[in-house]
């Protein structure tokens, strides 16, 4: 029997939150961040995760970064103005269709948007993974009070390889030799 919180594949989303060309360049630990969001978006794609994309009113904060619209199988950004992304409607009716049960979150800014989601998806029943290491917010303190808030209202929080082991469940099989080059990548 397996822990209800261990993530399942097939009932798991990925929610890449707003990382968009304009707002970036202000979170000034995102070069040490890409990495970690760029291998869960391809892991995500190989395990055949729901993903989904939000940019936060792209007419004033530019489009997704290029390096994260070149890993994502369709770009099909999910545009919002609320700052949760639960205030879209297209984003709920997408993870019902999809029947998902938990959501992985990953983006910015950590205290703002990324906790908001967080604690609307909690409210909706859906269980929330964060990777402390694919979140951040542009001062250190709000990411810190972002991910301490998250933990206190359910969300839990790990790393991302953490949550990779966990979707891919096992050793030897066929996706686990697919996703293992990205393990290895820094």
């Amino acid at each position: 029997m397996r822990h209800p919180e261990i993530l399942q594949k097939a009932k798991t989303a990925l929610l890449v939150v707003d990382i968009q060309e304009r707002l970036i360049p202000a979170i000034s630990i995102y070069p040490r961040l890409e990495p970690g969001i760029l291998r869960m978006i391809k892991v995500a794609a190989e395990l055949g995760l729901t993903t989904l994309l939000t940019e936060q009113y792209p007419k004033g904060l530019g489009s997704t970064l290029a390096s994260i619209k070149e890993a994502l199988r369709a770009y099909e950004p999910i545009e919002k103005n609320t700052f949760s992304c639960c205030g879209v409607d297209v984003l709920q009716q997408k993870l019902e269709e999809a029947a998902v049960e938990a959501v992985v979150l990953v983006g910015v800014e950590a205290h703002v948007c990324v906790q908001q989601t967080a604690l609307d998806l909690i409210a909706a029943g859906i269980r929330v993974h964060v990777p402390a290491d694919a979140v951040a917010s542009q001062r250190k303190f709000d990411w810190q009070m972002a991910i301490e808030r998250m933990r206190q209202a359910g969300a839990i929080i790990s790393t991302g390889q953490s949550i990779i082991f966990e979707l891919l469940v096992e050793a030897g099989t066929p996706e686990f030799k697919a996703v293992l080059p990205l393990l290895k990548e820094n």
